[in-house]
């Protein structure tokens, strides 16, 4: 039997405008414990924003969050994959653009997303990265949070 996208990924997306600023779409990846944000215009996806994008194109080059967008940011022209097609089309197109994650396109609209992590429970659910993929994020304990202290 065939495994289809649609049985793997992530329902549910997390969207946010090429206008918001980076500060806003990582205060939307903390509050929906996600690694990633579908960038669009209305229904129209123009590109992807990961936790690493905000790091090392942004933060890592001197830039405040608060005032660069996501559009400046984010993957643009993301690939994408529908519901129905195969789980190994997934893979494919994963190994060919050297991405993580595929937002999951259903007549125009997004409707969830496929992360390499998604496959890799699927495809070898004993893996490490299968493992890793399936355990609740780590919150750290009260004593090591991390205080904002007026600047």
């Amino acid at each position: 039997m065939t495994v289809l996208v649609q049985d793997v990924m992530t329902p549910g997306v997390a969207t946010v405008r090429p206008a918001a600023s980076l500060a806003e779409a990582a205060r939307a990846m903390r509050d929906r414990d996600i690694g990633d944000v579908v960038v669009a215009y209305g229904e129209q996806v123009v590109g992807i924003l990961t936790d690493r994008d905000i790091v090392v194109r942004a933060v890592a080059e001197g830039f405040e969050p608060e005032q660069v967008t996501v559009g400046q940011t984010c993957t643009p022209g993301p690939v994408s994959v529908r519901p129905r097609d195969p789980v190994s089309a997934a893979v494919d197109l994963m190994r060919q653009f050297a991405v993580r994650r595929l937002p999951v396109m259903d007549d125009g609209h997004v409707v969830g997303i496929v992360s390499l992590g998604d496959l890799a429970v699927e495809r070898d659910p004993g893996s490490a990265l299968a493992d890793i993929s399936r355990a609740a994020p780590d919150t750290p304990p009260d004593d090591r949070r991390v205080e904002r202290r007026p600047g």
